[in-house]
């Protein structure tokens, strides 16, 4: 069973569920939304994800989403809080935000606004000191909405990760505080 965990203007947030892969494998896992995230992946490998990320959301209370378009009642997007686990990152355990939107529905702000009740989420019920999102400076698109949603560049947690191309390394990381982001609102 699902929770719901935010609601938007346009999105409902809500947990992943046992049968969730399938759906994502079909609808985000193309190779332009994976283009920037290591490639396009096998089912085994998100249900091994989503098996994660439940078992995260049973224990702390926080994981990756699904993100629902109101309007059609269609998955389109994902979205959430983790742990930096990449064992590569010099601060493994901090709360990690991330997204990624469906293809179709590109550059309608979902991502943002998706993204803004994360942050709220992260703050305000999950006590997260201060979030980190991580991209490579390749990816555009991602680090201009980290900025735009008032995170900070943090050049002296940057790493290689050798399980991405050349042109995706280094692994850059922007940096938000809840001090940082109550001040905004």
């Amino acid at each position: 069973m699902t929770d719901i965990v935010a609601e938007t203007v346009r999105l409902v947030l809500r947990t992943i569920d046992e049968g969730d892969a399938a759906l994502q494998h079909r609808l985000l896992n193309t190779p332009a939304v994976m283009a920037r995230l290591g490639g396009v992946k096998e089912l085994h490998e998100i249900e091994a994800k989503h098996a994660k990320g439940m078992a995260l959301y049973a224990r702390e209370g926080f994981s990756f989403l699904f993100m629902i378009e109101k309007a059609t009642g269609e998955m389109v997007g994902h979205c959430g809080i983790k742990r930096v686990d990449n064992p590569l990152a010099p601060n493994p355990g901090d709360h990690e935000i991330g997204w990624l939107v469906r293809e179709d529905r590109w550059r309608r702000g979902y991502a943002e606004e998706a993204m803004r009740a994360v942050l709220d989420w992260a703050f305000t019920r999950v006590g997260a000191p201060h979030v980190v999102a991580l991209t490579s400076k390749a990816n555009v698109g991602s680090w201009k909405l980290m900025e735009k949603l008032g995170m900070v560049r943090r050049e002296d947690l940057d790493f290689e990760d050798p399980a991405f191309p050349p042109q995706d390394n280094p692994t850059i990381q922007y940096w938000l505080t809840r001090q940082q982001w109550e001040s905004a609102q």
